[in-house]
């Protein structure tokens, strides 16, 4: 008799923003591949703009999608919410949340009302906006919870939470069976800043379903010191987390040592104005391009053209697009404050705030593309290791041990 999770997320390709929908989206046709049945309830946009969504996998029989129809989107703030909802008819914004509580609360009770005829064996939460839709669905079913925690309040704050937000997330792991975390900083910053006993955490790497994109020889030295206009890279929310200031910071300095290189910041968010006046600020104008959000398929396109690819974030649980980077022949510089920091061996390492040192190991790959081809040579190990299938099968693990527990 195969598991039934009884699953809440909030994003999912093709409606996503950030890693945590390209991660649900992993994890669940992990799951399934795994004979596990998933019912995964999500929000979806209450003027039914979104009627066509990604087919979830081929076992049509294993899983079962419910669409909550809100006016949530994902990374909303408190702020943003109200901004957004000034713009709409008053009588729509009474009947699905006049602010982002109202808004989580209303999908928490509709979640609740068209889930409880099923009879799921668990209850999986992911991040802030269904932890209490988990929390009072295994309760009602006298199921256990677990709550996945992609991104906390602090990660997407640097630290300066909105209180509210931290009190519901803090609420739910205390509430939760058993809490998964992306990376052990992430597990970390769950003990230290939430008080959450280590012992009810357990860490699962986010996967990836990329394979190896070997660059032809020319690509591959053109990506290197042999191109004219070698290509620094960022892809990412424009959003303080992800520290698209700091990138800027770095390409000021590299500039000044190269003017050569090319800079690209693919990605959208409320921070790209700003992000413009501080290039001009700092005179890049001419060799910073903003190419704003991109597909899956111009993402890997850059990353194939990319001399290398920076990750500066703040606080970043895991960072998916570390492992685009790799997959796609990229060599990586990581921020130290970042779960992908676990996984992947070969790259630079440094403090998302030493952004000098971070041009300095720009400028070494630039340079030495001995060193360049040594730093993408561990790709195959790292992305055959962390499938979706095999992270899928340490989930199904905590299932198993919770439900005979």
């Amino acid at each position: 008799m195969s598991l039934h999770a009884l699953m809440f997320g909030w994003e999912y390709p093709p409606r996503h923003l950030g890693g945590l929908g390209v991660a649900c989206q992993g994890l669940v046709r992990g799951l399934v591949n795994r004979d596990v049945k998933v019912t995964l309830v999500l929000p979806f946009a209450a003027d039914g703009s979104e009627d066509q969504i990604d087919t979830l996998c081929p076992q049509e029989h294993h899983i079962r999608n419910i669409r909550v129809a809100s006016l949530l989107l994902p990374y909303d703030s408190p702020e943003l919410y109200l901004q957004r909802i000034g713009s709409i008819p008053r009588e729509t914004a009474q009947i699905y949340g006049e602010d982002l509580g109202h808004a989580v609360h209303v999908f928490t009770e509709t979640s609740i009302d068209v889930t409880k005829h099923l009879q799921p064996d668990i209850v999986h939460a992911h991040d802030w906006m269904t932890y209490e839709a988990g929390v009072r669905s295994a309760r009602h079913h006298g199921k256990p919870l677990v709550t996945h925690i992609h991104a906390t309040e602090l990660d997407r704050t640097h630290f300066h939470p909105n209180e509210w937000i931290y009190g519901r997330e803090r609420w739910a792991f205390e509430q939760a069976d058993h809490v998964i975390a992306v990376s052990h900083y992430t597990k970390n910053i769950l003990v230290q800043h939430y008080g959450i006993s280590p012992d009810k955490i357990s860490v699962v790497h986010n996967g990836s379903n990329d394979v190896l994109h070997t660059r032809p020889a020319q690509q591959q030295e053109s990506a290197s010191h042999g191109k004219k206009h070698p290509m620094v890279l960022f892809l990412g929310r424009l959003a303080i987390q992800k520290g698209p200031l700091h990138f800027l910071e770095m390409a000021s300095m590299v500039h000044r040592h190269n003017p050569d290189v090319q800079f690209v910041v693919a990605g959208d968010g409320h921070m790209l104005p700003s992000l413009v006046q501080q290039t001009i600020k700092l005179g890049l104008q001419d060799c910073i391009v903003f190419a704003g959000k991109v597909s899956h398929t111009e993402a890997r396109k850059l990353f194939a053209q990319a001399s290398c690819f920076v990750m500066p974030s703040l606080s970043e649980p895991f960072g998916l697009v570390a492992l685009e980077a790799i997959a796609n022949g990229a060599p990586v510089i990581l921020s130290k404050q970042s779960g992908a920091s676990e996984v992947i061996g070969h790259a630079f390492k440094v403090d998302f705030w030493d952004t000098e040192k971070m041009a300095d190991c720009v400028l070494t790959i630039l340079r030495e593309a001995p060193l360049a081809s040594q730093l993408t040579a561990e790709a195959p190990r790292v992305l055959q290791r962390l499938t979706w299938e095999n992270q899928a099968d340490k989930i199904v693990s905590i299932y198993e041990n919770l439900l005979h527990t």
